[in-house]
């Protein structure tokens, strides 16, 4: 839980963030970024990746953990491949897996932990379908 306190305006917007789909966040996020010049990175995170090792030591290569997912073909198996899409994407209709899956290369997730990335990978490429991780 978290202990950060909002006013009774803020709690009902994140009220109803918290009920958006994952691919609603991304599409509200990226929206916020162009609208208001900001950034989802967190502030902390930017300076991590722009540090330089000093002279004399070693610097340990991190792991990347944020993953974005992206179709880049359907493979033979159409049918299978928008199944998985419809396993992953949840709140996806029919329809518009179908539309997602015949316009690839398209991004299905994006900004997710290595293992949800890794377990969208799994199921597209045992239906049938290719996927590159970035």
């Amino acid at each position: 839980m978290l202990d950060i306190k909002l006013n009774e305006k803020l709690q009902k917007i994140a009220t109803e963030i918290e009920k958006l789909t994952v691919v609603e966040m991304a599409d509200l996020a990226k929206y916020l970024e162009e609208k208001f010049g900001v950034s989802a990175m967190p502030v902390a995170a930017a300076p991590a990746s722009a540090s330089v090792p000093q002279s004399g030591t070693t610097a340990a290569k991190e792991e990347k953990s944020i993953f974005t997912v992206n179709l880049t073909d359907a493979g033979a198996n159409k049918l299978a491949v928008i199944k998985a899409v419809r396993e992953i994407l949840p709140n996806l209709g029919l329809m518009d897996a179908k539309k997602l899956v015949e316009s690839a290369p398209k991004e299905l997730l994006k900004d997710v932990k290595k293992n949800a990335a890794e377990e969208a990978k799994k199921k597209i490429e045992t239906a049938g379908g290719k996927v590159e991780l970035k």
